[in-house]
């Protein structure tokens, strides 16, 4: 897949999961064939106005490549600014606009999925972000703010018209969140209006449901969000699945456990050993779940604040399923 003059190689991306996707995350998804990155949603108000964890997130180390940079925002203008700032300080291959988050502290800013209902200011700011800029300038959305209101298609032959190099469309409105079945007909009808490359996403978890996926849709390529938390090696299941059909195992709990105690030692080598422990915990209880008696490990993770304590607790997880299978 090409957007603008980045040659993609794969068919699978990770998503900009806000509270997820970060370096460390992002590092374990490319080294398992991710064919890119993006980092998390980044304010671009409080980017150009020298917030510091605006600043932070912008960072993608020398092992995140290729990696786009994701802004939010409402103002065409600050996030004209904020692009051109960004492509001037920050290594990364392309500039990623938020039209999809409908998180209420986003869309409550008019920001996010807020902008499908104002399609206009939508394309003013994407055209203004194409123009400030010289990397390609990609769009996340969503289909529509309501299942009345489907304004993809139409968007995204706008947003085609001003500039933009690539679109993903997860195929859910923003009252839907995350809980019906996607909308493939959606993503379908989007790749049939525009020539530039789609990805498809929504509920992309292994490879049968990523080829399904591109084989409904007529997607560029597929992005995986849940689907990759505490699963990173999802993207080589993805990878093998697509390439042949071979359906690549899970792997055994020690790889499993090994993956998640190597996960946590980034998280607190980039952030500090006191919140990098605490966002272990959610990624420990991802990591884990499926497991036959995952439930009685939940108090335990819930309580990690040391490595020590991490340590115990895979030891205990790989006891347990191994017990079970004698």
């Amino acid at each position: 897949m090409r957007i603008g003059s980045l040659e993609l190689q794969g068919s699978a991306v990770l998503a900009p999961l806000a509270g997820v996707a970060d370096r460390a995350m992002r590092e374990r998804c490319l080294s398992y064939g991710a064919a890119m990155v993006t980092t998390e949603m980044v304010s671009a108000k409080g980017f150009t106005m020298g917030d510091r964890k605006s600043r932070e997130l912008l960072q993608l180390s020398d092992l995140e490549h290729p990696g786009a940079i994701q802004l939010f925002g409402y103002d065409p203008a600050i996030l004209a600014e904020a692009a051109k700032r960004v492509e001037a300080e920050f290594p990364c291959e392309a500039i990623d606009l938020n039209m999809g988050c409908p998180a209420p502290k986003i869309t409550g800013n008019n920001a996010g999925s807020s902008l499908l209902r104002d399609p206009d200011l939508a394309v003013s700011i994407a055209k203004a972000v194409v123009e400030a800029v010289q990397k390609p300038v990609t769009v996340k959305m969503r289909t529509g703010w309501d299942p009345e209101s489907l304004v993809c298609v139409e968007l995204a032959k706008q947003l085609e018209d001003v500039g933009v190099a690539a679109l993903t469309v997860h195929g859910r409105t923003k009252d839907q969140m995350y809980a019906p079945p996607v909308d493939r007909s959606s993503i379908k009808a989007v790749v049939d209006a525009v020539s530039i490359p789609v990805i498809a996403n929504g509920d992309v978890r292994d490879g049968p449901s990523a080829k399904s996926m591109l084989d409904e849709t007529g997607a560029a390529a597929v992005m995986v969000g849940r689907g990759a938390t505490g699963r990173p090696w999802v993207f080589e299941q993805i990878n093998a699945y697509l390439k042949d059909g071979t359906v690549l195992p899970e792997p055994p709990i020690e790889e499993k456990m090994r993956i998640l105690l190597d996960h946590s030692a980034k998280m607190c080598e980039y952030k500090g050993d006191y919140i990098g422990m605490r966002e272990t915990r959610k990624h420990a209880a991802w990591y884990i779940k499926g497991m036959r008696g995952a439930a009685k490990f939940r108090d335990s993770i819930g309580k990690l604040s040391t490595r020590e304590e991490l340590i115990a607790l895979t030891e205990a997880v790989i006891e347990a399923a191994n017990a079970e299978q004698q």
